[in-house]
């Protein structure tokens, strides 16, 4: 399943999720622009290494990607939740929101990997916060989704609640795997990061400032 857009509109300019966007992007092309030595120089001295924790790379180890996959999956669904949740916390705290769901994710993945001098890079803790914090506040979503059906390909909408709550179980799922299969210290993807984000940006957005003009749409609305 690969979604494709959200049902719920948007009242207002999503400049910080463009920003974040742009950012990342001029990152990844100045890391592709460097050699593999220094490229691999960066990743170490700017990604989250648990064994050496620097806790500035908490916050440069959401802006460096480790390829063109990586890079787009993570802005797609940046894309696609980020406008909404920018809209109802408004600019500098949904800025803030961000960052600080990208730093519970880093940490969570520190406490899950203990000792591992592999580092850590990537958006997706922080965009996985937002992700949590969309399902909190819209429930009744829909995300047109493109489905894969054996040799069939069409779209469906499916409740933005039942395809973020598959999202998490799948990364809690393949976190636990991870755990028994005794590969903490190998690379691959930061499942409890992106458990840990989620979390973060489901509780977070409960206790921020939600605009005055979204608590009356949806008074309105519901």
């Amino acid at each position: 399943m690969i979604p494709l857009r959200d049902t719920q509109p948007s009242y207002s300019t999503p400049v910080v999720t463009i920003g974040l966007i742009a950012l990342n992007v001029l990152v990844f092309f100045f890391e592709i622009a460097l050699d593999d030595f220094s490229r691999n120089e960066l990743m170490v001295s700017y990604g989250v290494v648990p064994a050496r924790l620097y806790y500035d790379t908490l916050l440069t180890s959401m802006f460096l990607h480790g390829g063109w996959m990586h890079l787009i999956g993570n802005m797609w669904f940046l894309w696609i939740y980020g406008d909404n949740v920018e809209d109802i916390l408004g600019r500098w705290r949904y800025l803030l929101f961000y960052l600080l769901c990208g730093i519970a994710a880093a940490l969570v993945h520190v406490f899950f990997n203990a000792g591992s001098k592999i580092p850590t890079i990537g958006a997706s803790g922080a965009i996985a916060g937002v992700m949590g914090a969309y399902m909190a506040k819209f429930p009744h979503s829909r995300v047109l989704t493109l489905v894969f059906l054996f040799i069939f390909i069409t779209t469906v909408e499916i409740p933005a609640t039942i395809i973020l709550a598959y999202w998490l179980l799948l990364q809690v799922f393949s976190g636990v795997g991870e755990v028994a299969q005794s590969q903490l210290s190998k690379g691959g993807v930061a499942w409890w990061a992106h458990v840990g984000g989620f979390a973060a940006g489901y509780l977070l957005i409960h206790v921020m400032k939600t605009q005055e003009r979204y608590t009356h749409r949806r008074d309105l609305h519901w």
